[in-house]
């Protein structure tokens, strides 16, 4: 009696079902992504895209379009309302700076913390500038400290560099109000690496404390326990805040 092959053809149909769904949802990503960026260049601004190859010197110009930030977060709104928004979270990497400037005003809506810190640890791998790392805080981070802390020193920790300035920006951000605690000066002070955008965003947390928690700050510049060019340009920092006292701000020239 021959054997009954059908169950083969119905495995090799069912691979073959499944392969082209998958062709189609790439496809359908790249298209929707596409779409993305037609709507960008039709608000794009030449003389804007200059303005901003200067300001992100490290990125190739080719990758920016020139798409201003209120513009950037109409169109972030909009795609994160639609049934597109889950498609464009997951097509990593993208191409274009305002790519993924959107992608983080995106992450900044998600209203689920779980959600949110997942989404958030799949994208930082591929920020490659500070406007991206800089630009935008999750809301549903603030409600959520407590679960949100390792994060933030993994994040300082990491080798890359985006990654840690991310973290040192939600350090900043989070914890130098009313869950303030003297070991997160420590915490920030440890990040370690010589490249101008980490330093920039460690000097900036050291200017911010010194604004908001003086008294505990202070003594990192009376015993000069930072980077000497940290040290001094955390000092510039807070010397230009108004929200540092003019007392404060001529003790803290002499510290220089």
């Amino acid at each position: 009696m021959p054997k009954d092959h059908s169950y083969y053809v119905v495995d090799k149909d069912l691979k073959s079902l499944l392969d082209e769904t998958m062709k189609m949802e790439r496809f359908s990503a790249e298209v929707k992504g596409m779409t993305i960026v037609l709507r960008l260049l039709e608000v794009k601004d030449d003389k804007y895209r200059e303005f901003q190859s200067k300001l992100v010197p490290n990125i190739p110009p080719e990758t920016i379009i020139g798409v201003r930030t209120p513009e950037l977060r109409r169109i972030a709104k909009s795609v994160f309302e639609s049934c597109d928004r889950d498609a464009f979270l997951n097509d990593l990497p993208h191409k274009y700076y305002e790519e993924n400037l959107i992608h983080l005003f995106m992450l900044a809506m998600i209203r689920d913390f779980d959600l949110c810190v997942q989404s958030v640890e799949r994208f930082l791998p591929y920020i490659d500038c500070w406007p991206v790392s800089d630009q935008s805080t999750p809301a549903v981070f603030k409600k959520n400290h407590e679960k949100l802390l390792p994060f933030i020193k993994k994040w300082i920790s990491s080798e890359h560099v985006y990654t840690a300035r991310f973290g040192l920006r939600m350090l900043m951000n989070e914890f130098l109000g009313e869950d303030f605690r003297e070991e997160y000066l420590d915490l920030a002070a440890s990040a370690e690496g010589d490249d101008y955008y980490l330093k920039m965003m460690v000097a900036w947390f050291f200017a911010t404390a010194l604004a908001k928690r003086y008294d505990e700050t202070v003594s990192f510049f009376e015993n000069r326990r930072l980077d000497e060019w940290v040290h001094r340009k955390a000092i510039q920092k807070a010397v230009e805040s108004y929200r540092v006292t003019d007392e404060h701000k001529k003790y803290l020239i002499s510290l220089r």
